[in-house]
């Protein structure tokens, strides 16, 4: 194939992708080109031959024909997923389950995939979802779906296998902190998010759980804080702010949430190459939660948005920070709309905390490192014999009935933070500082 049909084939590949045009040059005998205009980039000419040579290769040798369009969509694809983990072309059906993941309700398992080193990789899995009931985990990779190996695929390619119509059936074959393979066997539902659940541990004290950040979240948790409150019958003495497990979501979202707890004060600021990317988001005077003392729960699940929020109310001193490194993904994607029900999914920006701090591969750091246990406590079923249980057992001198052991295991009187370490420590802690406090 000629230079100059290679090239002409680029040019039309170009404009389909809605590149910049190519600069309009002929080359020179010597095989060179004309300097470029003045102040106008150019586009690597070698590399765009190559392009064109290769397109030209597939489509005359692959042992299948494969017509244009899909070569040049799956070129962008291409393009985008080499840029960064969570970059993406959006083809329509992808672009829908975005739009309707951040609006709350979508088919599927519940749970928030990443990738690390071509592995797919759980963020977090989301309440009372199937993929939370089987005991998915933060950090678990799925090596497998259905029997098929994951690694390579795209995210894209990940959460189409991972969603589907509810009631099917899906088989995840999962590896935990470097074990062996295991299968899990989950059933997929239609998936209807609450992104915040409230309610009392006990007397004065608060427990607000934020499960990922939806556009009406910042709205839920000031309805959260207020029936905290009254069912209180006035205000808290402490709350715990439970952020474990969050894989992000809504930007402006994290923004509103933590203007719920701060009066005054930047809460996050961006970083990107474009105008329009460099944002900053400070708190106005209003506190939703009356300066609550307030304790933040956070994980290695807690990512994007969770720690926006987390970070902001760190650096001024809110609330003390309780659990393990948090994910530390502190990119901004932007999904920029294509004119055929396409979008882009495209990383565009770094967010700071307050302090400057970036999150990107590093993630919020707790103030006190609390690390994942249970609590566990006797059930109750194996009471033992009691001296009334003995036969030909003496009486109780002072008329008093005898109380022999009943058999039966005591009512289930629990609560979130009896099986709970680390909110249990987050409670006591919150006592604690109360105890402080108290002139």
């Amino acid at each position: 194939m000629s230079s100059r049909f290679r090239l002409s084939a680029l040019a039309l590949s170009l404009a389909l992708l809605g590149a910049a045009p190519l600069v309009q040059a002929a080359e020179s005998a010597d095989g060179t080109s004309p300097a470029p205009p003045a102040g106008k980039a150019t586009l690597p000419l070698d590399e765009l031959r190559t392009f064109a040579e290769v397109l030209e290769r597939i489509k005359s040798a692959y042992v299948e024909p494969i017509d244009d369009k899909t070569l040049l969509e799956n070129a962008i694809k291409g393009m985008l997923s080499n840029l960064d983990p969570h970059s993406a072309y959006l083809e329509p059906e992808d672009f829908k389950e975005l739009q309707e993941s951040t609006s709350g309700e979508f088919g599927g398992l519940g749970i928030e995939v990443g990738q690390e080193d071509g592995l797919l990789k759980v963020i977090s899995p989301i309440d009372d979802t199937p993929a939370a009931r089987a005991g998915i985990e933060a950090g678990d990779l799925i090596v497998k779906i259905d029997g098929q190996p994951t690694k390579g695929w795209t995210l894209v390619q990940a959460v189409d296998k991972l969603r589907g119509k509810a009631g099917s059936k899906i088989v995840l074959t999962l590896v935990r902190e470097g074990g062996k393979p295991f299968d899990v066997k989950l059933e997929r539902a239609v998936i209807k998010v609450r992104s915040v659940k409230s309610e009392l541990l006990e007397k004065n004290y608060g427990y607000l759980r934020i499960t990922q950040f939806q556009v009406n979240s910042g709205e839920e948790v000031a309805k959260a804080l207020a029936t905290l409150k009254k069912d209180n019958g006035g205000k808290l003495g402490g709350l715990v702010l439970d952020l474990r497990n969050n894989p992000g979501g809504v930007l402006q979202a994290a923004v509103e949430v933590s203007d719920h707890f701060l009066s005054k004060g930047l809460i996050v600021y961006t970083k990107g190459r474009i105008a329009n990317s460099e944002l900053r988001f400070s708190a106005d005077r209003a506190d939703a939660s009356e300066g609550v003392p307030l304790v933040v729960l956070i994980n290695g699940g807690s990512a994007s948005a969770a720690e926006i929020v987390a970070g902001a109310l760190q650096d001024h001193k809110r609330g003390v920070l309780m659990g393990t490194d948090s994910f530390g993904k502190g990119s901004v994607q932007t999904v920029l709309p294509l004119t055929n029900e396409r979008a882009l999914k495209l990383t565009t920006a770094l967010y700071f905390t307050p302090n400057g701090r970036s999150i990107q591969a590093q993630g919020i750091v707790p103030d006190i490192v609390v690390e994942r246990g249970k609590v566990t406590h006797d059930d109750g079923q194996s009471q033992g014999l009691k001296e009334a249980d003995l036969s030909g057992h003496l009486g109780n001198g002072n008329g008093g009935a005898d109380k022999p052991s009943s058999g039966k295991p005591a009512a289930d009187t629990s609560k979130p933070q009896d099986e709970d370490y680390q909110l249990s420590q987050a409670l006591n802690l919150l006592k604690g500082l109360n105890i402080t406090r108290q002139p």
